[in-house]
């Protein structure tokens, strides 16, 4: 996983150094997370921190990956009881953006999104085993500059990929399946 990273953070630097009008910023933000599928999750609210460089193609269209960490996962209800488990999941979360500014201030993007299970806990306790090290998902959102360096953002990721370590063989069950879900309020500075 170190390597993939590394590489990632490789060609991502070798590509900012030779655009002509890149932008480099950092971001953070409020997660609200959730397993969708069909099961009985819960919320949990979680944060995201990282990095970004947005790399304009031409006038109104931008290319911004991002590199972040990101707590996500959900929490079920245990049945008879008041207390909920709740299922921490941590990622470095890779996602590749193409930005469109509607008009100067306010923009929409879209783009696909590579993570890498860092941790997973259950109350507590390492499950990190019974997840799949690498998830799949795809963002969309928009978001508003106040000035020429400061924004924020509301981004919905759709995961597409079941982050339990088994096997889905059939639609049924990939349907069914546990997929990361996450609705990110963030603020953003460029420098």
């Amino acid at each position: 996983m170190k390597k993939v990273i590394l590489t990632a953070i490789a060609i991502l630097a070798f590509g900012f150094a030779n655009a002509q009008q890149t932008r480099f910023g950092v971001k953070g933000g409020l997660n609200i997370t959730n397993f969708s599928g069909d099961n009985d999750s819960n919320a949990l609210i979680g944060f995201q921190i990282g990095g970004f460089a947005e790399i304009k193609i031409i006038e109104r269209l931008s290319i911004q990956p991002e590199l972040l960490f990101s707590t996500q996962g959900a929490s079920f209800d245990v049945n008879g009881s008041n207390r909920d488990i709740d299922y921490k999941l941590n990622y470095i979360n890779i996602p590749v953006l193409a930005k469109f500014y509607i008009v100067k201030q306010f923009y929409v993007e879209g783009g696909p999104q590579l993570g890498f299970l860092v941790s997973a806990k259950r109350d507590g306790n390492d499950i990190k085993d019974s997840y799949k090290s690498t998830d799949l998902g795809f963002n969309f959102g928009a978001g508003y500059y106040f000035t020429d360096n400061f924004s924020v953002g509301l981004r919905y990721t759709v995961g597409l990929s079941n982050v339990g370590d088994y096997d889905t063989d059939d639609i049924d069950a990939y349907l069914d399946s546990p997929k990361n879900s996450v609705l990110a309020l963030t603020a953003a500075y460029k420098f």
